[in-house]
Parts: C-alpha cells; structure tokens; sequence
C-alpha cells in the first residue's frame, strides 16, 4: 500500500524514506553499455540516461512502454494583480481545450505513446495573494501535494508533469526567490508575455511577496508561494520517487515546484531529469541551481509539459539503444 500524509511534516518524513536507485541494476546496465556495438562513450549522454533509467526501473535491460503525463491546472489569487497578459478565465478555458485533445501538450503525448490527463483543482477557489497571505497554508497544500500523489498511475514506466494556471511565473519566481534570494529581479520574467510595465508590476509583487514571508525553505516556501498546480506537481514528484518511475522535469514552474523538494530534502530529485530549458528568462538559473543539465533547448515557453513531453523521444532512443543494440559478442564484430 501506497504511503499516506495529513501534514506537511509527515509528507516531509515521507521524502526521507525515498527509496533510491537499484545498484545491480545500474552495474548490469553499465555493463551491457560497455559491450554493445559502438565506441566507448560514442552515444554520449544517451548512455548515461539510459543507464539512470535502467538503475530507477530495475532493469539491466530496460524498455520504456508506458508513459504518463498529467496536466495540473489551478488559479492564484496574486493574478489579481495584473501580473499576466491573460485574464484567469483562461486557466478553465485551457483546460476545456486539454480534454478536447486540442492543445500542443495532446498531440505530443500521442506522438510518444503517452497516457494523459488533466487534473483541474478548485479553478473556482483561487489560491490567497501572496503579497497579503500564505497562498496556499498548510491545510490547503496537504490536499493539493495528495491529488498529484493520488495522480500517478503506479504502472506507468516514465512520468512527464505539466500545468496551467495564469499567474503561475509569479508563483514560480518568487518561490525561487525565496529558496536561493538575489530578490525579485533574476527571476521574474516575461511570463505570458508582458510588456515592460507588466514586468514591473510583476517584480513589485514577488518583492512584496518576500517582504511579508522572509526567506523559506521548502515546502515552506511551496506553501507561502505556489499555486494548487505547483503543489500537486510536487505531490506526483515524490509518488514517482516511491513507485521509482523516473521523472523528466518540464520548465519554469515545474523546477519551481521541482526545488521545494530539493531544498526540503536533498537528494529528493534523484530520479528526475531537466527534459528542456525553456525561453522564460531565469529557467536557466533555476536549472543550474539545482544542478540538471536540459535535454532539450528550443526556445520553448508553453508550459503543459511540452518541453518534457518532447524529451521523452529523447529518452526512449537512450534505452532502445541500450536494451537493442548487439553486443560485440551477439554480432560476432570484434571489439576493439
């Protein structure tokens, strides 16, 4: 039975029980990578990503066969304040368009074979202004981190996180603010596409934000900041780390959410990858901060997922490439 969690505390035990990577899977997979057909290190990343995914799923010779992207939708009450080109209304008319199969992140996880859902949460019950208010509190966060647990399908093979929510790079900013400082300035971008008095007005608000909550860490900082979505990604997050479904982490937002995690317990990322770098201004920062090199970088700012949901190609041609492959000795090629 799945673990379960009523406070940020026993979620915060939970992480330090995080099961880690299989150790003789990772030998037998790196062992498998140092027999196939191709000079050593001539795939490059791809060997050591598929050998990471062999080590999270068990498996010398892995497959990825099922993956899973989920959607997360939520409102924030800091949107109020004029920190996005778009009104919240679209956050509901965004996810309409999801369920549709309308929306770039649908012929992306049909392109790679994924499952995917779309989970919207309280669209009618924004999350509080963070300049005024914990945006999400403590009982409120529980139950958001609880429906991204409750999300994961424990039989998918590879998990990719997406999420809609207008106003959420407010969020995301100044929850990156708080866990590494510089204040608001490196990292509030241009979100939906501000101009330069949206710009300002966004700055004045995480600074606002950071003045009423000082500098938190961790699911702190998830709880004073972060939006419904953010913290169901997180949710997800670790019941992939519990289920050992290797994760790859999407952009600004996503890595915001990503590092409460990482900053509540290190090492809680262990099974993640960076799938992109997006084109939001401090998404780089972000990245290095938490120290995951992107797969991917083309200048995406969508959201969704998208940029994850792209890298999952790059995946399953890291282990079609490890588990496929001849060896040396299967081909009768003789090593070098």
């Amino acid at each position: 039975m799945a673990p379960t969690f009523d406070t940020l505390a026993a979620f915060a035990g939970l992480m330090r029980s995080a099961p880690g990577p299989d150790m003789a899977a990772q030998t037998g997979a790196t062992q498998r990578n140092s027999q196939l057909t191709k000079p050593p290190g001539a795939l490059g990343r791809l060997e050591d990503l598929a050998i990471w995914y062999g080590a999270w799923r068990g498996m010398a010779r892995p497959v990825v066969k099922a993956p899973q992207i989920v959607v997360f939708a939520g409102n924030h009450g800091v949107a109020a304040r004029g920190v996005s080109a778009f009104p919240s209304e679209v956050t509901a008319q965004m996810v309409g368009n999801f369920q549709a199969g309308g929306a770039a992140i649908n012929q992306l996880a049909r392109t790679y074979g994924a499952q995917m859902q779309v989970v919207a949460l309280e669209l009618d019950r924004p999350t509080a202004d963070f300049t005024e208010n914990e945006a999400l509190g403590e009982a409120d966060c529980v139950a958001a981190l609880r429906a991204g647990w409750d999300a994961v399908d424990p039989d998918a093979d590879l998990l990719v996180l997406g999420e809609m929510g207008i106003g959420n790079t407010t969020a995301a900013a100044a929850i990156a603010a708080a866990l590494y400082g510089g204040g608001a300035a490196p990292w509030v971008g241009r979100g939906t596409g501000v101009d330069d008095a949206g710009l300002a007005v966004k700055r004045d608000v995480v600074d606002a934000g950071l003045k009423r909550h000082g500098d938190l860490r961790g699911l702190a900082a998830l709880s004073a900041f972060g939006g419904r979505e953010m913290a169901a990604m997180a949710g997800a997050m670790m019941r992939a780390r519990f289920e050992r479904i290797p994760l790859i982490l999407d952009g600004f937002i996503c890595c915001a959410a990503a590092a409460c995690l990482e900053t509540e317990v290190a090492g809680a990322l262990d099974h993640t990858v960076a799938g992109h770098q997006s084109a939001e201004g401090a998404h780089g920062r972000l990245l290095a901060e938490l120290g995951k090199e992107p797969l991917l970088q083309l200048g995406l700012r969508l959201g969704e997922g998208s940029g994850a949901a792209l890298a999952i190609g790059v995946l399953q041609g890291a282990v079609g490439c490890l588990s496929g492959m001849a060896t040396f000795a299967e081909a009768g090629v003789a090593a070098g």
